[in-house]
């Protein structure tokens, strides 16, 4: 099996850059197209107004700055290893939703992300992005932790 086209999800984590990593030699020996993302998540209660209407605040605007960052240091892993790359921010109530809707939308042959290996009563109360992609997708995901 050849994977032409590999999404990867980042969280700014060192776990999403773990994934960068094995993202990097995956597109190395199959010539892989590369397309990164982060979704911003938009909590229905801190973003009611820019949902409604687009009228963005301070609050949501440092964190796209912070995951255009997070986007621009997982390219820059990519272009050192001479790997074209395309990055996305998505925007979304559920960074899982989104994650596996970009899949789809792009064809993805593989989905390659991190996990911070949360078990037991924190997976419980937190969730895991990973575990629902796993549960979401029929896509192959590789978890890296």
């Amino acid at each position: 099996m050849t994977y032409r086209h590999i999404l990867v999800p980042i969280d700014g984590s060192e776990t999403a850059f773990l994934a960068v990593d094995q993202a990097v030699q995956f597109a190395k020996a199959f010539g892989s197209q590369i397309t990164v993302v982060d979704v911003l998540m938009l909590d229905p209660y801190i973003a009611d107004e820019y949902i409604r209407t687009g009228k963005t605040n301070d609050l949501i605007e440092r964190a796209r700055t912070y995951l255009l960052k997070n986007l621009e240091q997982a390219k820059q892993k990519f272009e050192t290893a001479g790997i074209a790359v395309e990055t996305r921010l998505l925007e979304g109530e559920s960074v899982k939703e989104q994650i596996v809707k970009a899949a789809e939308e792009l064809q993805a042959d593989l989905i390659v992300m991190g996990s911070h290996g949360r078990s037991g009563l924190k997976k419980f109360i937190l969730g895991s992005v990973a575990q629902g992609v796993l549960n979401e997708t029929a896509r192959p995901v590789l978890i890296v932790r």
